[in-house]
């Protein structure tokens, strides 16, 4: 689930790995999403974690941002 912020709008979610490779590929996914739908997150990420955050346009997530954050739930779970 991802969780909404405030001061400035986004949603946030952390990712959590058991080996440093996935991290790599999870974040090559995202990169090439990024691209994809001209949206680019912020992300941090460490030994065994990716933390994005995803800054929205409106008060409301659109569905744009919406299919985004998705789309990267179904990377996590592919790993």
């Amino acid at each position: 689930m991802w969780n909404k912020r405030e001061s400035p709008s986004r949603v946030e979610k952390r990712f959590e790995f058991d080996e440093y490779s996935k991290i790599s590929k999870f974040m090559g996914k995202i990169e090439k999403l990024c691209k994809e739908k001209d949206i680019y997150p912020n992300i941090s990420f460490g030994k065994n974690f990716v933390s994005l955050s995803i800054f929205l346009d409106s008060k409301e997530i659109s569905s744009k941002e919406a299919d985004f954050s998705e789309d990267i739930d179904k990377f996590y779970l592919e790993k």
